[in-house]
């Protein structure tokens, strides 16, 4: 069967550039346009406006060498260590007095973590949440204390304490690993009906069933009409999800299921929502004895790239830190320079706000186009051999 190609997907961030102007009064001012877009879903809503653009005449800078802190959930994985890697030294480039901390994945710490950094007198707090449910309380206090909140690759809910969030699109992260699973299968495993299996992440990452609502919206039709069969019957996001995103309950939880539906049937394919689940799942298939099914992923990390080039990983999704990291840090110097938070035309609803989100667009990694995406990643290029 003749593969089909994948649609050329652009890396660089399609983001509006920052319109404010002024100086001086309060951090409450910015107000941003809206527009909808399919990016927020499970716990996301966006909201369509007049295409107006609304600018600050009274905004707070404050001092180029102000300390700024970073609260990140965890370490555990490439991307979460890249990011601190690169805020501490970013910061610390561009003259700001960086805190960059971990919370090792407990929101208690997390809370405290921030805490400390509002008595130290951060300027700008960028927050990673644990769960971006449970950090109301200590956000609130930093708009009090007239510190900026900036969520940093997951949405801060049920809050008035946050100014916006730095993120990809995570509903489109989802539709795409959906639609290269797809693929692969059409690629790889001869003629439909395919047997596959359905994988969430943790259910305290918004993002995590915001990934599963956007691949599901591609899936779900192909499961109505028997192109797919999810042989457990396990298709919801409670019951796909891993706590924690912890691998090796994926593959606890896939061991299962092969165990327990998969005796006498060949698996084809498992949507994955990072790639630390995808190895789990991949390494739960061969130790039972199973061709590698086709398997999804997202954040290309190391090892997983390597698979993908190797063909036993069929795709991952690219999310560069670097971009992440960049963007936020161009907002915190519109903040310091007095011009406050850039125009955005994508809105979240996180429950008590409409929150700005700076969204960046995600692309999908196969085999076949690996070299071009991975073209100016001179790190990821080289494993490419």
């Amino acid at each position: 069967m003749k593969k089909r190609t994948l649609l050329s997907m652009a890396m660089a961030a399609t983001m509006l550039a920052a319109t404010f102007t002024g100086c001086g009064g309060s951090r409450e001012g910015a107000s941003t346009d809206t527009a909808t877009n399919d990016t927020p879903a499970a716990t996301e809503e966006t909201t369509e406006v007049a295409a107006e653009t609304t600018t600050t005449s009274e905004m707070p800078g404050f001092d180029a060498g102000a300390t700024i802190g970073v609260s990140l959930p965890w370490l555990g994985t490439q991307n979460w260590k890249e990011a601190e890697d690169m805020f501490s030294a970013q910061l610390a480039e561009a003259g700001y007095n960086p805190i960059v901390q971990a919370a090792d994945q407990k929101v208690t710490q997390q809370q405290q973590q921030i805490e400390s950094m509002i008595e130290n007198g951060a300027k700008v707090i960028v927050v990673g949440p644990v769960d971006g449910s449970q950090l109301g309380s200590v956000l609130e206090q930093a708009k009090e204390a007239g510190v900026y909140v900036i969520g940093y690759d997951r949405l801060l809910e049920n809050t008035t304490g946050v100014d916006g969030v730095v993120q990809f699109g995570s509903v489109k992260t989802g539709e795409l690993q959906a639609q290269a699973l797809l693929q692969g299968l059409e690629e790889l495993k001869g003629e439909a009906p395919y047997n596959i299996e359905l994988f969430g992440g943790g259910p305290a990452d918004p993002n995590a069933p915001n990934f599963f609502t956007g691949a599901m919206s591609v899936l779900q039709p192909k499961i109505d009409d028997g192109t797919l069969v999810v042989v457990s019957g396990q298709t919801d996001f409670t019951q796909c999800a891993t706590a924690d995103w912890d691998n090796a309950k994926a593959q606890q939880r896939m061991d299962s299921l092969l165990a327990g539906n998969y005796s006498d049937k060949d698996i084809d394919g498992v949507l994955c929502p990072n790639d630390g689940i995808a190895r789990a799942c991949i390494t739960a298939c061969e130790n039972a004895g199973q061709d590698i099914p086709v398997v999804s992923g997202l954040d290309a990390e190391n090892e997983s790239v390597e698979w993908v080039w190797q063909g036993r990983q069929y795709s991952t999704v690219a999310k560069p830190t670097e971009d992440l990291v960049a963007k936020t840090i161009e907002i915190i110097d519109s903040l310091q320079a007095g011009n406050g938070m850039p125009s955005t035309d994508v809105t979240a609803d996180n429950g008590v706000i409409e929150v700005p989100i700076y969204e960046l667009p995600p692309v999908v990694v196969t085999k076949d186009n690996a070299k071009e995406v991975f073209a100016n990643d001179p790190s990821r290029l080289e494993l490419l051999k």
